[in-house]
Formats: structure tokens, sequence, C-alpha cells
């Protein structure tokens, strides 16, 4: 008898069914501790990722401003005055101490310092650029006082390797405000500034480059007070008190007569303590005794000697007017020749003589 196989229903659906969880109404299943753990770590992880985000953004602007303000000179500290050092300008101050220095000094203990002095900074030091004078004051201050508070002085920093000329010029706007500024100081700043700059072509150079903003006249008293202070050859005591008619006086004179130079240098080199007073009144004496040229009797010339060509030359310098006429030959030019090198003259008249002959 043979067996029969039995057959059974399976209804899947029932046997997938599981009794549904029993969930508070509005609430939602909850998440085990494991996985509240790693959403909180991750919500952490970007909350910091984005305020780091923030703080490097911010970083980068406050760099890129910190350099733009650098590079303006706009950047102020305070410097320790051991570490300012004074000697990349020649100052156009006579050796000696200022005596206003004293009065700058009472102002700096009262309100302190209004301006600050500018510095470049060379590795570990700083270059004085600005302000010889409040740089002093702070000196003689720490000197007297020891009070830490003149110990730094409040600095704008320069960026580095600004040209030489634009620092002078600096110098010498700031001086041309301030009171007491002779034509002999300006005149030995142009002097100090063309040693330095070997590459200016001769003082009248230097002069229109450092007193650009000046007048024409007052950039030709400079130019005379340049060409008093090469021929006395740093024999000049008193070089900030020499009145403007004077210097002028002197320098005529030393046109005039080709022997005057020597004798105003051994005149100078008499006494080396003279004052101010004395140095003029010396100066004076030197104008006085310019000898009288005699009259010269007219000279009967005749009318077809006398004729004389005037003619213009165009140049980018400025037009050149010229004279002929029988045994002259005169050149007008809108520049001054006194702070030419004497060799270079020589050699430049030579060479136009030279052009002429037949």
């Amino acid at each position: 008898m043979s067996k029969k196989k039995r057959v059974f229903d399976i209804d899947f659906e029932s046997a997938d069914a599981t009794p549904a969880a029993s969930v508070p109404a509005g609430t939602e299943a909850r998440r085990g501790p494991m996985a509240a753990a790693i959403t909180e770590n991750a919500q952490a992880l970007n909350a910091r990722q984005t305020a780091e985000a923030a703080i490097r953004a911010e970083n980068d602007a406050l760099a890129h401003e910190h350099v733009r303000l650098k590079k303006a000179g706009l950047i102020t500290d305070l410097i320790p005055l051991d570490a300012i050092r004074t000697d990349k300008l020649t100052r156009d101050r006579v050796a000696g101490r200022d005596p206003e220095i004293d009065e700058l000094k009472r102002s700096i203990r009262e309100i302190g310092l209004s301006n600050p002095i500018r510095v470049e900074q060379v590795g570990d030091v700083y270059e004085l650029i600005q302000g010889f004078r409040r740089f002093t004051a702070y000196a003689e201050l720490f000197a007297e006082t020891s009070d830490p508070a003149f110990a730094r002085i409040p600095a704008g920093i320069n960026a580095k390797g600004e040209n030489l000329l634009r620092l002078y010029r600096r110098m010498v706007d700031e001086n041309l405000v301030r009171r007491g500024v002779s034509f002999g100081e300006m005149a030995q700043l142009a002097i100090n500034y063309r040693k330095q700059a070997t590459e200016i072509d001769g003082y009248d150079h230097a002069v229109e480059l450092l007193f650009a903003s000046s007048g024409r006249q007052k950039r030709s008293y400079i130019k005379h007070f340049v060409r008093l202070l090469a021929a006395t050859e740093g024999r000049i005591r008193h070089v900030d008190t020499i009145p403007r008619a004077l210097g002028l006086a002197v320098v005529r004179r030393l046109d005039e007569d080709a022997d005057a130079q020597a004798a105003l240098n051994r005149m100078l080199a008499t006494r080396q303590d003279r004052t101010a007073e004395e140095e003029q009144a010396l100066m004076s004496d030197f104008v006085q005794e310019a000898p009288v040229a005699p009259k010269k009797k007219a000279k009967l010339v005749p009318a077809a000697r006398a004729a004389k060509t005037t003619f213009r030359l165009n140049r980018p310098g400025g037009d050149a007017k010229c004279t002929v006429s029988d045994g002259r030959i005169e050149l007008r030019l809108d520049r001054d020749f006194s702070g030419v090198e004497r060799k270079r003259l020589e050699d430049a008249v030579a060479a136009f003589l030279a052009a002429l002959e037949p």
C-alpha cells in the first residue's frame, strides 16, 4: 500500500507578518545609544570644521590687510630706542645740539608724541627715516629720567627698500614746513644727497630733485649756497646762521674774482673756535674787500665789427639763446652752472672751441 504525500498550504504573507510594535501615537521609534553618539559626534565635527574655516578666512583677510598697510607705511609700533640707527640719511642740521629740543621735550612730557617718527626695518634693527629731533628728544628724556615710557618711541614702519631720493624728499618736505631752516642747511642737504647718490649729475641736479616742490627763485638761492659751501670745503662753522643776502654777496665775489676763493679760505682758517657772529663779520669783511674794477674807456668799434648774430636752439631741457659778436660768444640757458665740477666745464668749453676750429 503506497503512502500518500502530504501537501501543506503555506501562507507566506502570514509567515512574514510580525506583530506590530506598540508605539505611542505621535512619537518615533527610539535610536540606540551608539547611533545617537555617532550622530552627535558628526554634528560636533561639522560645527568645528565650519568654525575653523571661518577663522582661517578671517586670518587670511587680516594678513592681506596687514601686508597692504605695511606697504603703505601705515603700521605703527613702539620701537626700543637702542634698536634704531640714524646713519642711513645724512641730516641737514649742523653739528651741535638743537636749541629747540628742550621745547619739544616739554611738549612730549605734557601731551606725548603726536606725530610718530618713521623707520625702515633692516634685519633686527631699524633705520631712522624721519624724525631725528623727535628721536633725540626721546633719547634725552630717557637718559634724564630712566622712565620706561621713554625707552620706546612710537614709529611708523616704512616698506623695505624705498628709493633713496624719495626718502630724502620726505626729509626735505618735513623740514620745509619747520621754522628756522636756512638756505645753508638746505644746501648742505643737497651736498650730502649728491655724495650718496653718485648717479646724480652734479649739485644743480641734486637741488632740482630734492627741492622740486619749491619755487624757482628758492632753488636758485639754494644753488648759490651750494656753491659757497663747495668752495669753502667745510671751513664754514655756522652754516645755519648765514643770512641769505650775505651768502649771495660772497658767492658773487667768488664768481667775479678768480683769486677770491683762496683768500676766503685763508680767512676762514684763522680761527677755528669763532662764534656765528664772528664768522658773519669775517665774511662781511671779505665782501667789502672786493677790489673795485677800473672803468674801461669806451672803445670805438667800427660799425662793421659791431655786428652780432642771435639765434635760439631748441633743446629737451629748455631753449638756449646764443649771441655771437666780435670776440664774444654768449649762451643763455635756464640753468645754474655754479654746481658743475670745474673739470667738466673746462672739458666742455675745450670741446666747444675745438669744434669751431677751421
